[in-house]
């Protein structure tokens, strides 16, 4: 079969793959459409070490092709999303309520990472059961791959914010994660939302997805501008989308005393991250920085999924570019470059 590889750091390419087998609890999926993440772009440029012709990619949806032995609710031929990330559900960390750590920091992230990934004509997915989701029949593909990663990500950002019901959120970066971010604060019932970006196409996503007010940090120092917008009080919660020190600090600045800074961004570059230390109170101001991965996990999906079949959430507005799967080289080269005002590719294999 046809795989889409990490070579080494700095290069990509097809390349030809024996097909997987469903071993026990495992299921082999046929995928139909899948998202490329600027995560998988700092992968090829060195952000987690040398991979040799690792598969590329985490987020698909797809149809079962073999499930193995000891897997329960799915068969051949069921339509379903697959998390973007896999948890060992028997680690300690699982039971410890942290799935996405199973076995090691961010040891739920096994595609590309520790396996190979979904940019490939089949997929192999460990503990189907766990780690799958039927799609409802309302929901079309290519609404249902925002839940295995996207909508996963920036919900959980809203939710690791504690946003007081009528509260201040800051939203600092209107990507993908930091839109779907943004749509979390409103679902969580956010009084304020504020959008923290420069793209004018991004900011008009930024107030569909429910930003009241948007920054520009072209024009004004975020901070100084989200210190008006609240009354000279700052936020009741920042979140940091971006993965960039300078916005993490910019999000420690922008929060009240007593205030929650919840950080999704993948900070892909450098040894370490600053901490403004007067705006962090001297370490006192009781302002909590609280970090996540992307939950995976079969309830997770259906309880995402339900949010689709209800009409909830319309995700596809984030997709701007699409591609055919022998054309996802030209998908990473436009999420590495971003231009062409692209979001977020959605590449068909079928």
């Amino acid at each position: 079969m046809q795989s889409f590889v990490m070579h080494e750091i700095g290069e990509t390419g097809f390349v030809e793959k024996e097909e997987p087998t469903a071993g026990q609890n495992e299921a082999v999926i046929r995928p139909t459409v899948g998202l490329v993440c600027t995560s998988d772009v700092h992968t090829v440029h060195g952000a987690i070490g040398e991979r040799e012709d690792i598969t590329l990619g985490h987020e698909v949806v797809g149809v079962v092709e073999e499930v193995g032995e000891g897997v329960r609710d799915f068969a051949p031929g069921d339509r379903v999303a697959v998390g973007a990330i896999t948890p060992d559900w028997g680690s300690l960390a699982a039971q410890d309520g942290h799935p996405s750590q199973s076995n090691g920091a961010l040891g739920g992230w096994q595609f590309a990472n520790v396996t190979d990934g979904t940019f490939a004509e089949a997929v192999r997915v460990s503990q189907a059961d766990a780690n799958l989701a039927h799609i409802p029949e309302s929901v079309a593909d290519e609404e249902a791959v925002y839940v295995t990663d996207m909508m996963s990500t920036g919900f959980v950002a809203a939710e690791h914010a504690e946003i007081p019901v009528g509260g201040t959120v800051a939203v600092f970066a209107q990507g993908p994660v930091g839109l779907m971010a943004t749509k979390g604060a409103r679902l969580r019932g956010a009084g304020h939302v504020i959008a923290v970006e420069s793209v004018p196409a991004r900011q008009e996503l930024a107030r569909r997805y429910g930003a009241d007010d948007v920054v520009d940090y072209e024009e004004h120092d975020p901070v100084e501008r989200i210190t008006e917008l609240t009354d000279g009080e700052g936020v009741d919660s920042a979140i940091e989308a971006l993965g960039s020190s300078r916005t993490l600090g910019q999000c420690v600045a922008a929060t009240k005393p007593g205030g929650t800074i919840s950080n999704v961004g993948y900070h892909g570059e450098g040894e370490s991250v600053e901490i403004p230390r007067n705006a962090w109170g001297v370490g006192m101001a009781e302002k909590d920085i609280v970090t996540g991965l992307c939950p995976g996990g079969r309830l997770r999906l259906r309880r995402l999924l339900r949010l689709l079949d209800q009409g909830r959430v319309d995700p596809t507005a984030l997709t701007t570019h699409e591609f055919d799967f022998d054309e996802v080289d030209e998908a990473f080269d436009l999420m590495a470059s971003k231009e062409d005002g692209v979001v977020k590719p959605l590449v068909r294999f079928e």
